[in-house]
């Protein structure tokens, strides 16, 4: 299979999902990866957003740490930011450990957002650890279980979505990506205040 044109149909068909779930991301207060359900053994676009919520100060640095057999094979440019990475081997048996973006200047109220296109290597729940660096200096571990206040971010990867191929992965995307927006949208307007930040 031609990786170009997988890594075509990837940004074609999770495009709109990615802005939707994003949005959605910004009013759950939570570092996500969005989609949060995919296809295993599939190249495919992910986005990662984690909200600023400290008043006064910006996010200046994100590092993300993906799990076993979630192989990431290539980013999206993020204007303002500098992308390192720490990985095992080169080429195309590199393994990427680690993800580092720093340089940004993320302000209260919005989130810092990256792409990237990766692969699930099996049907399972994947757990990422995100650390968040302020401006202040003053860090945020988004590494905790689901009933935390700084969860990790996960995904559940599976074997089939509705026994369907690309055209069924669109809808379901934009599916999910209404309702965030809908989410996204009842929680700003019930949200009264902000975490505090470790």
């Amino acid at each position: 299979m031609n990786p170009t044109g997988v890594r075509a149909r990837a940004l074609a068909g999770a495009a709109a999902a990615a802005v939707g779930l994003t949005v959605a991301s910004s009013a759950w207060a939570h570092a996500e990866i969005s989609p949060p359900v995919t296809k295993s053994k599939t190249l495919q676009l992910f986005t990662l957003a984690v909200p600023t919520e400290k008043e006064g100060a910006t996010t200046t640095k994100i590092e993300l740490t993906p799990p076993s057999g979630f192989g990431i094979d290539s980013f999206s440019p993020a204007t303002g930011w500098k992308r390192q990475l720490q990985q095992t081997g080169s080429g195309e048996n590199a393994v990427i450990q680690k993800v580092t973006w720093s340089g940004g200047s993320v302000p209260t109220g919005e989130d810092s957002v990256f792409q990237f296109l990766a692969s699930p290597d099996s049907s399972k729940t994947y757990v990422f650890k995100v650390r968040q660096t302020y401006s202040d200096g003053s860090i945020v571990d988004w590494a905790g279980p689901e009933s935390s206040d700084a969860p990790a971010p996960r995904i559940d990867a599976k074997s089939s979505l509705g026994g369907g191929g690309s055209s069924t992965l669109a809808i379901i995307a934009l599916v999910v990506a209404g309702i965030g927006v809908l989410l996204a949208g009842a929680s700003l307007a019930t949200r009264g205040g902000s975490r505090p930040v470790a």
